[in-house]
């Protein structure tokens, strides 16, 4: 039986796994200690919770255990490599390079560091929303000293080249850091395999906690360098100073492990019930662009352009459906997204986007409402838009 509303925005957040609350209830009642508290059994056992998950979440994306350090999410993880490689190695060097379809965090911390005197190339997209590695290679200077591109875009799903990108990094002796948030727990994410200095990713994008993510650093010769942007009691090896989140840890690594444990097999009926979506709309609805790529893409994303209408009033018409145009983060803007204005598309369509975001708790009920549900709406919609009528009216003088 359908219960409402539908959620479709698993991109901006996802719920809680129940498994992962069990997993975490007893670190707040029964299991309280100071993770960093070394005379009692209260803090020896916390410690040992938080090494077990550092260990969970390191073999999600295939890092040894002492490469991954705790932050209080994606954005801090994010800007923790911007802000550290920049003020580490200045002397080397003040060129960083990255895309013009990252999330606002990476964007957001390059124009900061622009306006201390870095120089930052946001490299253009093609229009299926990737960035091309001979762009980068094109680009890097003798005064390039970090490149941060996205694993996966957060918007219209895309899969960067990631391994070709870094091996490019590798050869010119560059540090690549690649925002993971959207791509951990979703696709495979081999960081050796891939050759990865640094990522960011999150818990609360693969059902896990909201306010903990991670940072990965390669352990490698020579050493990565980082200036730590928190101060303050040598946690994390100095990296990310702090009292430890222990419930947020551990189900940060519960996530993780059921990610790693299901990864394939969730990720196939996830793509199933995304692909049932997208046919069923482009059957049922005329005038539906893509946005991104089909092939390469997020087996849990479908970014679809809708001809005549504006996107606010999609969702207001489908209020039991909870969907989004575009980034969380974005959302209190009614300006067409950069993403989809960098992949060519203009304002008519860029205002015309949904972005469905689907997740573990989807169901295929579900996804048949919405087909039914799209399908009677946009064409209500159409009856009485404006833009509809124009072009009516132009047809008909014409």
């Amino acid at each position: 039986m359908l219960k409402f509303p539908i959620y479709l925005d698993n991109h901006a957040t996802t719920k809680v796994d129940p498994a992962v609350v069990e997993e975490m209830i007893p670190y707040f009642t029964e299991k309280y200690g100071n993770a960093s508290s070394k005379s009692h059994s209260f803090g020896w056992e916390t410690e040992i919770a938080v090494e077990l998950a550092r260990e969970k979440v390191s073999k999600l994306i295939n890092a040894n255990a002492a490469e991954v350090f705790f932050t209080s999410g994606a954005t801090e993880s994010i800007n923790l490599a911007h802000f550290g490689i920049a003020e580490a190695y200045s002397d080397k060097g003040n060129h960083i390079i990255s895309s013009n379809i990252e999330h606002s965090a990476v964007i957001d911390s390059l124009n900061v560091l622009k306006t201390k005197g870095f120089q930052v190339s946001f490299l253009p997209v093609n229009r299926d929303g990737f960035i091309e590695p001979e762009k980068i290679k094109n680009a890097i200077s003798d005064r390039t000293i970090l490149i941060s591109i996205m694993t996966a875009n957060n918007e219209i799903g895309t899969i960067n080249n990631i391994e070709e990108i870094a091996n490019i990094c590798n050869e010119h002796a560059i540090i690549f850091h690649t925002d993971a948030t959207q791509a951990a727990g979703k696709i495979p994410l081999d960081v050796k395999k891939l050759n990865i200095d640094m990522a960011s990713f999150s818990a609360h994008k693969i059902y896990g906690p909201k306010g903990i993510g991670a940072i990965y650093i390669k352990s490698k010769s020579p050493k990565i360098k980082i200036i730590p942007r928190i101060f303050g009691g040598g946690h994390e090896k100095n990296i990310r100073p702090g009292t430890l989140n222990v419930p947020a840890i551990v189900g940060f690594g519960k996530a993780a492990e059921l990610c790693f444990n299901f990864l394939e097999e969730e990720s196939r009926r996830i793509k199933i019930l995304r692909d049932k979506l997208y046919q069923g709309i482009i059957q049922n609805i005329n005038g539906v662009h893509l946005n991104g790529n089909m092939k390469n893409r997020l087996p849990n994303n479908l970014n679809l352009s809708f001809e005549e209408v504006k996107s606010e009033n999609i969702i207001l018409e489908l209020r039991e459906i909870a969907l989004s145009t575009g980034a969380a983060c974005a959302s209190v803007t009614l300006k067409p997204s950069h993403v989809l204005k960098a992949i060519g598309l203009k304002d008519d369509l860029a205002q015309a986007s949904i972005r469905f975001g689907l997740g573990r708790f989807t169901t295929e009920e579900e996804i048949d409402y919405v087909i039914q549900r799209f399908s009677e709406v946009i064409t209500e919609i159409r009856k009485t838009s404006p833009i509809a009528m124009m072009k009516n009216t132009s047809n008909k003088t014409e």
